[in-house]
Parts: structure tokens; C-alpha cells; sequence
């Protein structure tokens, strides 16, 4: 059954940008299908240790006589925009109407399921964006058999597999001495490493950020930061199910993975504990770098109140001698009433006594250390 796409409401699609739900009573295996994803692009792998066809099909059905030999056939659909083909590949491969449900639609969480003759593995890739100092992610499906593989991505313009695919055609490493098991540990591996390029770019954006709070915070800086936070929670939320995922499939076994696949998919366990170590690390450097944002902040208020507050200082006995001399006490009616009135130098020692009182002030603030920049770091 194909539903048309419903999308999650706008107040939430902002921070779950390609997740998707089905409207309450939607029967099981139900195909939310994106009215505006692109067509698929089929390409299909059939190679053994001395031989590899490479080629794009039109149609799930001209791969069913590559299936039915021994040799190893990798089928990638690149692109979720025609449910026909969708359903066709279903029908090909014998897929579990479950199976091809969480296939199809996006937003599932990265998993292992088996179905005795088939294995789903559900990953979530990433590639970095080096315009924007973002990231691309998008959901990878699995569906391994005994020869085959068949994987299934959003869209053809974003992927890490170009290393194996090379691999494929040039006949290096093992692949393709290897059976299918192998083959989806290959992929599955360059998906987890392809987290580190990613990584390596938000460890240069917080460098330069911790770089700027220290010494020029300003409120942009301030919104760097937070979008790094944000991103790096996509990123946790992306390996965190992912590693949990691989423990269980080395954890649980299976009898499409061979004992020697097994042993490398403890190697790609480590990447994805590595991965998520990392991303930890940089959610904590994150929020230090907020916590420092805010004291230098607060550092920049205060220092802006203590100026203000020693220009104050000065001024405030200042305005008093003003003060005084501004009361309009007759002299000729007492001789208390403000004598020194009458006196002929009366005006220039008043200004040299105010003058005298603000600079005895500043030195005596000068002498405290009250005058000198407390937030000012000089750098090494």
C-alpha cells in the first residue's frame, strides 16, 4: 500500500528536517512515498574474484538472472521518487512488506533486524558540506542475502562509497574474494568512517570559535555556537543507534555473517565508539565555549560598570564643591557666610582644589589596581 507523503508539522520539522510519521490506524508495511524525491537510479555490481559487470538497469527485473548465479551481486538504488519501481524491487527480492516499509520511508532508526533469509541493517550516513560548514545525512538501507546486497539511499548526489566501488572495479583488497557479508561490511565501515571528516571540520569551527570568544565575543558568536550544538546532537542522535546496532549484530550473530566478517565488524564497532567519543567531547567543548561566552560577557559588563563607576567616583565630590559654592549665601550679612567669596584669588583655588581632589583620586585608584583591564588576555 502507498500512502502519499505527510510531512511532520512545521514546528517541528525544523529539528527533525526528514523524519516523517503515519497518520493514526495507517496499516502495517505502509509506503510513505516523497512526491518530491528524485527517481531511482539502479546500478547494479556482479563480480567474483576474476570478474565484475558493472552496469545501470532500468528495472528491478534484469537483475533476477544475476541473483540466481553464485556469484556476488550488489544492487544500489539511489533515489525514492517512483513507488513502481519501489513495489517491483520489493516483488524482486522477496522482501517482507515490513521489510520494504522501513526501506522506503525515511526517518527510521539505525538498526539490525533479521528475517532468517535476509538481514536489514538501517544506517544513517553523513558527508560533509564545506560551503556552509554543515553536513549531508541520509538514511542508508540494507537488505543482505545469501549473494546479494541490495542497498537503498535517499538520493543519488550524496554518498561514501566511492572508495569500495573502486575497489569493486580495480579488483584491490579483499572484496572481491569475499561474499556479500563482506561486502556490507565494507559499506557499512565506509559509512561509519565517513563520521570523521565531518568531526574534523567542527574541531577547526570550535578552534577558531574558542579563539573569538576569548578575544572578541560577539552575539554572532554567540549563534555559532549554538548551531554547533545543535548539529552536534544530529550527529550523536546519528552514531549513537548506529553503534548499539553493530554490538548487536556482533553480539547476536547471524547466519549470513561469516565468523571472519564477524572479526571486522568488531573493527568498525571501534570507529563507531571512537565516532561517538569524539562527538561527546565536542558537545562539551561546545557547551565550555558557551560557558565562556557568557563569563566574557559578564567580564565586559563589569568592566564597562567599573569605568563608569571611577568616572562617578571622581565626580561625585566634585558636583559637592560645586554644590557648595553654588548656595546663595550672602557674605555681607555674616562673616560665616562664605568669606573666601571676597577672596581675590577665591576662583582659581577652588579649581585647583577640585582638580587636586579628581587626580588624588585616580592615583589612589591607580595605586588599588581598580584601573587596570581584569578581562584582558594576552595571547601566548
Amino acid at each position: 500500500m502507498v500512502k502519499k507523503l505527510r510531512r511532520i508539522p512545521k514546528t517541528v520539522k525544523k529539528f527533525y528536517k526528514k523524519e516523517f510519521y503515519h497518520q493514526p490506524g495507517t496499516l502495517p508495511g505502509t509506503i510513505i512515498v516523497d512526491i518530491n524525491a528524485e527517481e531511482p537510479i539502479i546500478v547494479l555490481f556482479d563480480y567474483n574474484q576474476t570478474n565484475c559487470i558493472r552496469k545501470q538497469i532500468a528495472v528491478p527485473e534484469e537483475c533476477i538472472s544475476y541473483l540466481e548465479q553464485e556469484s556476488v551481486s550488489w544492487v544500489d538504488v539511489q533515489g525514492l521518487g517512483n513507488q513502481d519501481i519501489l513495489q517491483r524491487l520489493g516483488r524482486v527480492f522477496d522482501l517482507h512488506p515490513l521489510v520494504l516499509e522501513d526501506v522506503v520511508n525515511m526517518g527510521e532508526r539505525p538498526k539490525i533486524e533479521d528475517y532468517e533469509d535476509q538481514l536489514l541493517i538501517i544506517s544513517q550516513m553523513v558527508v560533509p558540506i564545506e560551503k556552509n560548514c554543515g553536513f549531508h545525512s541520509e538514511q542508508v538501507s540494507f537488505v543482505l542475502g545469501k549473494h546479494y546486497l541490495l542497498t537503498v539511499q535517499e538520493e543519488p548526489e550524496h554518498d561514501c562509497f566511492a572508495g569500495v566501488r573502486l575497489r569493486i572495479d580495480r579488483g584491490k583488497g579483499m572484496i572481491r574474494k569475499q561474499g556479500a557479508d563482506y561486502l556490507a561490511y565494507a559499506l557499512l565501515d565506509a559509512i561509519i568512517d565517513g563520521f570523521f571528516p565531518v568531526l574534523e571540520m567542527y574541531g577547526e569551527r570550535l578552534e577558531q570559535l574558542e579563539e573569538e570568544v576569548i578575544f572578541n565575543p560577539t552575539r554572532n558568536t554567540l549563534q555559532q555556537i549554538y548551531q554547533i550544538r545543535r548539529e552536534l546532537l544530529q550527529l550523536r542522535r546519528a552514531i549513537w543507534p548506529q553503534r548499539n546496532a553493530i554490538s548487536s549484530l556482533i553480539r547476536d550473530g547471524s547466519e549470513l555473517i561469516g565468523a571472519e566478517v564477524q572479526i571486522y565488524l568488531r573493527d568498525c564497532y571501534d570507529h563507531a565508539v571512537q565516532v561517538m567519543d569524539m562527538v561527546e567531547n565536542y558537545r562539551e567543548l561546545a557547551s565550555g565555549l558557551m560557558d565562556v561566552y557568557l563569563s566574557a560577557v559578564s567580564n565586559k559588563m563589569n568592566e564597562i560598570m567599573k569605568l563608569l563607576t571611577v568616572v562617578s567616583a571622581i565626580f561625585i565630590p566634585l558636583t559637592f564643591v560645586a554644590g557648595i559654592y553654588g548656595m546663595n549665601f550672602n557674605p555681607e550679612k555674616s562673616p560665616y557666610n562664605m568669606p573666601e567669596l571676597n577672596w581675590y584669588w577665591g576662583y582659581p583655588v577652588c579649581l585647583a582644589v577640585m582638580a587636586a581632589i579628581g587626580f588624588g583620586l585616580l592615583f589612589f585608584f591607580w595605586r588599588r589596581g581598580w584601573l587596570k583591564n581584569s578581562s584582558t588576555i594576552k595571547e601566548g
